[in-house]
């Protein structure tokens, strides 16, 4: 949703465009997209993935159903041209814009595409990606990278002094895997570097039980801060030297904009698996080392956040290189293919 909102504001500050958003009732469209101030029309679409066969079936009865309503929403907006940006209302709505003839721009910023824009990515007039080798799956497609606040461009080089920092997070919802094993490793972690201190972002759900754990192994507060949630991001990427975080589409496409070294925890039921391949892409580039969940414990988290931690040159190496896949110039970028389709009409 955040570069999909960045695309749309993007259309509508520089070009005066009407946008209207298709989601569905349980996405996160439904608080973000009225509080931007965009109309959002909402469909019924089942899930296809990580789901029973029963579930997968009852979607694929449904389908032709939710096509339908984006047939009649598009035949009473008659937009001049529909963008998809995966998700569970894209397929639908980007299939309706293919059956009436108006053209289509499918972006993608995971280093694979997800369903929704696996199914349509023959028949899409456009696309914009993330990542070169995503070209592949896609008619016409142009790498512009993914929509970022420009505050995360704004972040400057990390200057090396003695004291360090390192910043823990796992999107809003926090990551358990990093609430049980970071307060085991801490001790040790804040032993090896006096300078080093931490903040761990838990997420509203593990925010109390996180920090009981912290409390029963006797780890005090002056060097590290526990919190649900952290609103300033930017500042905190700014703040840190290194960055233990999932691979997520937006999470790395924030790396590559501040240019920090990262270790990378894919999500390992990310659909389609798409977090792996996004950490791949990071770790093939030498912008981020990775460590797959089910070979992650305490000993091994230590030993790379240790490694890394006393190599401050092996850290600029990895900062500079996430920045060299930074693209400032992507919501722009994608706002001129839009505008390149409407004219085809």
């Amino acid at each position: 949703m955040i570069p999909a909102l960045a695309i749309a504001r993007e259309l509508r500050d520089t070009t005066g465009a009407e946008v209207r958003f298709v989601g569905t009732a349980r996405g996160l469209e439904t608080r973000l997209v009225p509080e931007a101030g965009f109309p959002l029309e909402l469909i019924h679409v089942g899930q296809l993935k990580n789901v029973s066969v029963a579930t997968r079936l009852r979607t694929l009865m449904d389908l032709p159903l939710g096509v339908g309503r984006c047939v009649g929403l598009l035949r009473n907006f008659k937009p001049d041209v529909v963008v998809g940006v995966g998700g569970y209302a894209s397929g639908p709505a980007m299939m309706a814009a293919i059956l009436l003839r108006v053209p289509t721009l499918a972006f993608e910023p995971n280093a694979v595409p997800g369903l929704a824009n696996r199914l349509v990515g023959r028949l899409v007039t456009a696309a914009a990606v993330n990542f070169e080798e995503t070209r592949r799956y896609f008619r016409r497609a142009q790498v512009t990278g993914t929509p970022v606040r420009p505050e995360f461009f704004a972040i400057g080089k990390k200057e090396q002094g003695e004291s360090k920092r390192l910043l823990v997070f796992g999107a809003s919802q926090g990551a358990r895997v990093f609430n049980e094993l970071m307060p085991r490793a801490m001790t040790r972690l804040l032993d090896a570097f006096p300078t080093l201190d931490v903040v761990h972002q838990t997420g509203g759900r593990h925010g109390e039980t996180t920090l009981a754990i912290y409390r029963d192994l006797g780890i005090g507060f002056e060097r590290v801060t526990v919190t649900p949630y952290l609103d300033d991001m930017a500042a905190q990427f700014a703040a840190a030297d290194l960055i233990l975080c999932r691979s997520g589409a937006s999470t790395i496409a924030e790396l590559a904009a501040a240019g920090r070294a990262s270790v990378l925890v894919p999500f390992p039921q990310a659909a389609d698996d798409h977090q792996r391949k996004n950490a791949d892409a990071f770790v093939a580039a030498g912008a981020a080392e990775m460590i797959v969940e089910s070979s992650l414990n305490e000993e091994r988290l230590l030993q790379v956040l240790q490694q890394l931690l006393a190599d401050d040159s092996r850290r600029q190496e990895m900062a500079e290189s996430a920045r060299a896949l930074a693209h400032p110039a992507a919501v722009k970028s994608i706002g001129e293919m839009v505008l390149q389709l409407a004219k085809r009409l």
